[in-house]
């Protein structure tokens, strides 16, 4: 199947469904915990039945994919979130008592905040892991017992079909729905009233489709990306953190949000580091970057020249460029070697914008404060890394940057803390999913009072015509 094939949805068709699960939802009622259960058990035997359509799809759409990374990142990774959530969901979902008011509370009356269902929530997910895109963050939606319509990425032509047909086996399209299109499918579908819209993808989609939601004030949950750092520190095991920013730069070559992007090295470490990261890079993908079947293709040729432009650019301008997997011969079958690119102009294209790709900057430095006012010279970011054993260096960091995430010592570990929120601050996103706070995030915290059995507001002189007694009173309890 390829983008001439796909059975795209009308921008009509796609409001329609809009409006009937927003109607089926108010229909619905109390959303019972055995029904999101059932939801979400569904959602986690669709994966499983059809995973292997979905790893042969996804291969085919990036041109050279390992079965081993869709079935680890994509369906794990997305089968976790939904069985998680049907571990929890009744937990959830139970009322929390608030604090009584005084003297209210002393004749019967209550409060208790219910966590009810949004409605009809959008979801558009994106390339690199187009099933953990759009299932990990269904996963809270169904447990927060809201509908869903899913928008797949129109670069994954032939995964978003798989997931429109097996959608469409297991769900009711009044419950969950697949459509798919292009660039016009995807404005129309941040423009629909939902009650709350999900993105995974980059800044400049995002800020698109902030406008469009605001028309209906839609509530937005952004997964965004962005330079993610790294800070190597003297006192680092060299050899492991290489290891480790090699896996993470590895996976799915690079195309990851919360991927190293940049990596900060002692100045008199620099070529230790190089040598150390290829010995890594050689351990893992032997041979040339052409032929390893383990090293993924780049999604598109559009995304092979925008990752070779950053390096060529770079170099032109004099950075240094260290190639791994054997000489570079251009893009072939669209896989593109690692590239590093050693302390580029801080005006280059490659320093202003997401490598998204297997390219990594290399900069270095000789006093860490330094590296520190840098990072937050820049836009935040959605993860930062740091490598090292000493206590006061990594404290100080974590206190003095902001970024949505951090993992220490590793790379890309955070977000598979399934019970701790994940997402961005600032220019890398707004909003959590995962664990309890996902359930939060697509829940409507409704908070209901409750009247006692007798009203104490004239017998304590609380209503009008007011007295000087009250005055009196309410000085005394006005105070530090």
């Amino acid at each position: 199947m390829d983008t001439m094939t796909r059975n795209d949805t009308t921008v009509e068709e796609l409001t329609a469904l809009v409006a009937q699960q927003r109607a089926a939802r108010i229909t619905e009622g109390p959303v019972s915990a055995a029904v999101r259960q059932d939801r979400l058990q569904r959602a986690i035997n669709m994966l499983v039945k059809h995973r292997d359509a979905i790893c042969a799809a996804a291969n085919a759409d990036f041109g050279n994919r390992p079965k081993a990374v869709t079935m680890m990142m994509d369906l794990m990774g997305a089968i976790t979130s939904l069985k998680d959530c049907r571990k929890n969901v009744a937990r959830w979902m139970k009322p929390r008592k608030a604090r009584g008011v005084m003297p209210f509370s002393l004749f019967g009356a209550k409060g208790w905040v219910e966590y009810h269902p949004k409605g009809t929530v959008g979801i558009l997910g994106t390339w690199n892991y187009p099933i953990y895109t759009t299932i990990a963050p269904l996963a809270y939606v169904l447990a927060a017992g809201n509908r869903a319509v899913i928008k797949p990425s129109e670069l994954n032509p032939r995964t978003a079909q798989v997931l429109a047909m097996a959608v469409t086996e297991f769900f009711d399209p009044a419950e969950v729905a697949v459509v798919n299109g292009g660039i016009e499918l995807g404005q129309a579908f941040s423009a629909q009233h939902f009650d709350h819209l999900v993105l995974t993808g980059g800044t400049a989609v995002a800020k698109a489709v902030m406008r469009n939601a605001a028309e209906h004030l839609v509530p937005l949950t952004l997964e965004l990306g962005g330079k993610s750092p790294v800070v190597v520190s003297r006192s680092a095991d060299l050899a492991m953190a290489c290891e480790r920013i090699m896996i993470g730069k590895g996976t799915n070559s690079g195309q990851l949000c919360v991927n190293a992007d940049y990596v900060y090295v002692p100045t008199e470490k620099l070529e230790d580091f190089i040598a150390s990261l290829r010995k890594s890079y050689d351990r893992l993908y032997p041979g040339s970057y052409a032929d390893n079947p383990d090293w993924v293709s780049v999604i598109s040729d559009r995304h092979c020249v925008r990752v070779d432009g950053y390096v060529t650019e770079a170099a032109a301008r004099g950075a240094r460029i260290e190639t791994f997997g054997g000489p570079y011969e251009g893009a072939k079958q669209r896989r593109l070697p690692l590239r590093l690119v050693i302390d580029p102009a801080e005006d280059t294209a490659i320093m202003r914008n997401e490598i998204f790709g297997p390219a990594l900057v290399v900069l270095t430095y000789d006093r860490l404060g330094a590296a520190i006012d840098a990072i937050n010279a820049r836009p935040r970011p959605l993860a930062l890394y740091y490598f090292g054993k000493d206590e006061a260096e990594q404290r100080h960091l974590l206190d003095h940057t902001i970024s949505g995430g951090v993992t220490l010592n590793d790379i890309a570990m955070h977000p598979a803390l399934e019970d701790a929120p994940f997402g961005g601050i600032g220019d890398s996103g707004m909003g959590h999913y995962h664990g309890h706070e996902g359930f939060l995030e697509f829940s409507h915290a409704r908070t209901v009072y409750k009247a006692g059995w007798f009203d104490p507001r004239r017998t304590f002189g609380l209503l009008p015509p007011y007295s000087k007694k009250l005055e009196a009173m309410m000085e005394k309890a006005i105070k530090p």
